[in-house]
C-alpha cells in the first residue's frame, strides 16, 4: 500500500481539525438546553441555599454528559465524595439516561465562582 504524500493529506487534516472548532464555536453561542435547563432547575429545588449552579453540556448538546458546577455552605464539612453523593442523589432519576457527570463543589462564597473548579 503506497503512502499517502504530504501534500495530499494537508487537505484532509486541515478539515478534520476546523470541524470541531466550529461546532465549539456554534455550541459557546447558544443558549441552555432543554437538559441543561431541568437539571439546573431540579439542583435548584434540591439546593435552594445554592449560591452558584451552572450546568453545562459537554457532550455536544445531546444530553449524554454534563458538568455541574454548584456552591454551597452546607457542603463545608463534607467530604468531596459525601458532595457529590448530594449531587448524585439529587439528580438520581435524570441521570439513569446520562452517560456521565463532572461534578465541580465548592463549599464556600466566592466572588467569583466561575474561577472554582474546586480549589477550596
Amino acid at each position: 500500500m503506497a503512502a499517502r504524500s504530504q501534500a495530499a493529506t494537508a487537505p484532509l487534516l486541515s478539515r478534520t481539525r476546523r470541524l470541531p472548532l466550529l461546532h465549539c464555536a456554534q455550541r459557546m453561542f447558544a443558549s441552555q438546553t432543554e437538559g441543561e435547563l431541568k437539571v439546573t432547575q431540579i439542583l435548584k429545588e434540591k439546593f435552594p441555599q445554592a449560591t452558584a449552579i451552572k450546568v453545562t453540556d459537554i457532550s455536544g448538546g445531546c444530553g449524554a454528559m454534563y458538568e455541574i458546577q454548584i456552591e454551597l455552605e452546607e457542603l463545608k464539612e463534607k467530604r468531596t465524595v459525601q458532595q457529590h453523593q448530594m449531587v448524585n442523589q439529587a439528580l438520581k432519576e435524570e441521570i439513569k439516561g446520562t452517560h456521565g457527570l463532572q461534578i465541580f463543589t465548592c463549599p464556600q462564597t466566592l466572588t467569583m465562582p466561575w474561577l472554582c473548579r474546586c480549589c477550596c
